[in-house]
């Protein structure tokens, strides 16, 4: 399996990631296990996850994510096959949020603690911080790499003016800049990253890692009525799809896959990783099946006629 670099980094990765959301909420401790073994057995080897997966489920406090990936990787003893990519900032209780230098310094100490490593491969600033200087922030981060607890840094969900900012202000210090961008990015969603944003990852050599590439699971095609909503976990997001334009995603997506012999979420895989800024994609699964599905989307090669009719599906009218 061909691996892409992530930014200017010497880091390389499989093109899907495994998202770690789901562990603690909807995958208990033994099925995780069984759906990292599968993942890895597969040739992957990135896991991403954060501080605060999965503090949303009653009674969670936050850390759960971790702390399955770290007894898992010290059951199997393969720490060094294994790359994490962690996240810190975004609260998982009230008044813990930001990216303050004090935050990072307690975020890097608890994750390393849950995950039983020395070090993380990459460290997210999980959403950003308009009330902390950026130069407090980026300086928290390059002391962790100075101190070995982090090799790589990389943001989540910042905009393209304040992206560009923070790598002004690495080059500025000529220190450790953010070399990835995590966005929510798929064919539904794509507004918030095509643009400025996008353009100003290529023009820098970010690494692009996208976030709800199945739009919460719509994308699978599974849900295509408010009724079948209301069946999943993640039904508060995947309402916002239940619409007409929604719909003519999945008819695109349908007929596409029936050409190439592939299901709708292979087909929405592919369509992301065929993005020229895209350097992967995270996606959960919560069986071994459903992740072999997903891991399919890695050989498919859509042609243009096929990229023309998917990137018309999700353009958003004016209208609508």
């Amino acid at each position: 399996m061909r691996h892409r670099v992530l930014g200017r980094s010497d880091l390389k990765t499989a093109p899907l990631i495994f998202g770690g959301n789901v562990f603690g909420w909807t995958v208990d401790e033994a099925q995780s296990f069984l759906l990292l073994d599968a993942f890895i057995e597969a040739g992957f080897d990135m896991i991403d996850t954060a501080d605060m997966y999965s503090s949303w489920v009653p009674g969670n406090l936050g850390g759960e994510s971790e702390t399955i990936i770290g007894k898992w990787m010290a059951s199997r003893g393969n720490r060094a096959a294994v790359q994490i990519s962690s996240k810190v900032g975004m609260a998982e209780s009230a008044g813990r949020g930001g990216l303050s230098r004090a935050r990072i310094v307690e975020g890097i100490e608890g994750s390393l603690r849950r995950l039983r490593t020395d070090r993380i491969d990459l460290y997210q600033s999980h959403i950003d911080d308009t009330l902390t200087p950026i130069d407090e922030t980026l300086e928290a981060h390059e002391q962790l790499i100075r101190q070995g607890k982090v090799r790589y840094i990389g943001a989540s969900n910042y905009s393209a003016e304040r992206l560009k900012q923070s790598l002004d202000c690495s080059q500025r210090r000529r220190a450790p800049r953010y070399e990835t961008l995590q966005p929510l990015y798929n064919l539904h969603d794509r507004s918030s990253f095509e643009g400025a944003l996008e353009d100003l990852c290529i023009a820098q050599d970010i690494g692009v890692i996208t976030y709800s590439s199945l739009a919460s699971g719509f994308l699978s095609g599974k849900y295509r009525s408010l009724a079948d909503v209301e069946k999943s976990a993640r039904a508060k997001a995947l309402k916002n799809y239940c619409t007409p334009r929604g719909e003519r995603v999945l008819q695109a997506l349908d007929s596409v896959a029936g050409d190439y012999r592939a299901t709708a979420a292979q087909i929405a895989l592919a369509w992301v990783l065929a993005r020229p800024a895209v350097t992967a994609a995270i996606v959960s699964a919560t069986s071994v099946r459903q992740l072999h599905e997903l891991i399919g989307s890695v050989g498919i090669r859509l042609d243009a006629a096929a990229m023309a009719k998917l990137n018309a599906s999700g353009i958003q009218e004016q209208s609508s």
